[in-house]
């Protein structure tokens, strides 16, 4: 049987949900509807993050959203929106609008980060980031909302949002660069530094264990959550430390330290501290230095276990693969 879904109409939705169910008398996931055929094959090299089984069903397995219950639908904050599963940007908040379809829609994607495919329902236009592949939603014409008389129906699950400027984390920086005892030795002793705290982030599971992230499975980094006083210091001097503190340039690991969780990353908080790193990153490869830093949107830091915070402070000792090196 044949699934219509019309993007925007509620009650059809719903009944096309509704007869599915009955056909075929599975139980439909709560949160999400899927259709049939997966998205297609990311481009080999391109890195992707792990996905929870949510974010699966909506992004590999073309599922859509419910209705009105994306956290990004009614969001119209200063920012852009990243792909959930590769990071690549896909839209600016400027090309935003209110629809009232009950998922969010923009008039305008960023050039290039958005392809159009036939949709397996054949009627629609479905909506993949260019970069992986990932399902998106659907982009439809001559529905009058704005000028550009466009509009991507766009599920929220696919996407992470990032503000221009954070007012809950304006003075945060999170930083992985490889076991995160050494990191965070350096960040203790900076000045105006406030707290430090070691732990992972980036990845699918929720409040991880040490044992988890070691099985390579999760999707997190060793990373440290730094927390500063902007009267004293800033973002781009902690940045500067990060880069000079380990190896910007080992895309494996770092030191003997190898393997995903040990790789080198800026978890941004905000688009300045995403301009701030791109800037810096610059800089190095000006100096040619082949910098495999990734630039991330911050997801979730859940703290590392007690023994893990202030390691070298407890057990003595200095870090043994991170030595501060000048790079600017």
């Amino acid at each position: 049987m044949a699934v219509k879904v019309v993007c925007g109409v509620f009650g059809l939705f719903l009944l096309a949900m509704a007869g599915v169910a009955l056909q075929s008398r599975e139980v439909i996931p709560e949160g999400t509807f899927t259709f049939t055929s997966p998205s297609p094959t990311p481009d080999p090299g391109v890195p992707l993050n792990v996905l929870t089984d949510v974010e699966k069903r909506i992004i590999v397995d073309k599922g859509t959203d419910r209705p009105f219950t994306g956290e990004l639908t009614d969001n119209f904050v200063e920012g852009r929106y990243y792909c959930r599963q590769c990071d690549a940007p896909l839209f600016n908040s400027k090309d935003k609008f209110p629809s009232k379809c009950g998922w969010p829609s923009f008039d305008l994607e960023i050039p290039g980060a958005v392809t159009k495919l036939p949709d397996p329902d054949g009627e629609r236009t479905e909506i993949v980031c260019s970069r992986c592949k990932g399902h998106l939603g659907h982009v439809f014409y001559g529905e009058g909302y704005t000028d550009k008389d466009t509009r991507h129906c766009v599920n929220s699950t696919s996407m992470v949002f990032v503000p221009r400027k954070s007012k809950d984390n304006a003075n945060v920086a999170v930083f992985a660069g490889g076991c995160f005892w050494g990191v965070e030795y350096y960040f203790l002793r900076e000045k105006g530094v406030k707290s430090v705290r070691s732990g992972y982030t980036g990845g699918s599971v929720a409040s991880p264990t040490y044992e988890q992230v070691l099985t390579k499975k999760t999707g997190h980094f060793e990373a440290v959550e730094v927390v500063f006083d902007p009267k004293v210091t800033n973002y781009e001097t902690l940045a500067r430390l990060f880069f000079e503190i380990h190896d910007p340039t080992q895309a494996d690991g770092q030191g003997a330290d190898i393997g995903p969780q040990y790789l080198s990353a800026v978890f941004f908080q905000d688009e300045e501290q995403r301009q701030t790193a791109e800037k810096l990153i610059k800089i190095l490869e000006g100096k040619g230095l082949k910098v495999a830093t990734r630039l991330k949107p911050a997801r979730r830091f859940w703290p590392a276990e007690e023994y893990h915070q202030r390691y070298y402070e407890k057990n003595g000792g200095t870090p043994y693969c991170h030595v501060r090196v000048k790079r600017f």
